[in-house]
């Protein structure tokens, strides 16, 4: 059985964690603090920052900016696991730039600072949540569009997204990870001037 460690309990948190019910896979949910608001829901495993991760691929739900100190209570633990990095590290505060180096992004930064091993994917950035938990887009089944530079470890991402009835797209090397986070930036500000629904989004025919 897949397992998945989802650190962060928001919505996208909780959105890849409906994906990964669909597919069957066993889940931990990982939380700021015991004490954190989200509510519970049968079926997940919930812990706090700092307890182990049990899951063989691990989902980074939280902003770009909380990186820093997720690597510092877990970086040896994520040594061996597929590392999922879902940001899109837009600049809040003027909704007009990435805050990724312009010839690099997240996930490159992210896979430097990891021990060897670990397999960074970057994924489901390009997905609005929305889309996630209906498994649609528009008409058509939701596209994951996947970039890493290890086979094995985008193959078990593809495989999660598949068996939750989805489309899983493999874009290339954890380079083009670039690109797809310009995509995210993209679709997130065009849904906050309100020119596109966050219940859509970006579709990929097949």
């Amino acid at each position: 059985m897949t397992t998945i460690s989802i650190i962060g309990s928001g919505k996208m948190g909780a959105a890849i964690a409906e994906v990964a019910v669909r597919a069957g896979a066993e889940v931990q949910i990982v939380k700021r603090s015991a004490a954190s608001a989200s509510a519970a829901r049968p079926g997940f495993t919930y812990g706090a920052l700092g307890d182990r991760l049990t899951g063989d691929l691990v989902v980074l739900a939280v902003p770009y900016s909380a990186y820093p100190g997720i690597l510092e209570r877990y970086r040896d633990q994520l040594g061996e696991k597929v590392v999922i990095d879902i940001s899109n590290p837009i600049d809040f505060s003027t909704y007009d730039e990435l805050l990724s180096p312009a010839d690099s992004s997240t996930a490159a930064e992210l896979a430097q600072q990891l021990p060897e091993g670990a397999a960074v994917v970057k994924a489901f950035n390009v997905n609005l949540g929305d889309t996630l938990v209906s498994g649609t887009n528009g008409t058509t089944p939701t596209t994951v569009l996947v970039a890493g530079d290890y086979a094995d470890a985008k193959q078990q991402v593809a495989a999660l997204v598949e068996a939750a009835g989805m489309r899983a797209i493999d874009v290339g090397p954890l380079t083009r990870a670039r690109e797809l986070e310009a995509m995210g930036f993209l679709q997130i500000i065009m849904a906050a001037l309100g020119k596109t629904r966050y219940e859509t989004g970006f579709a990929l025919l097949p």
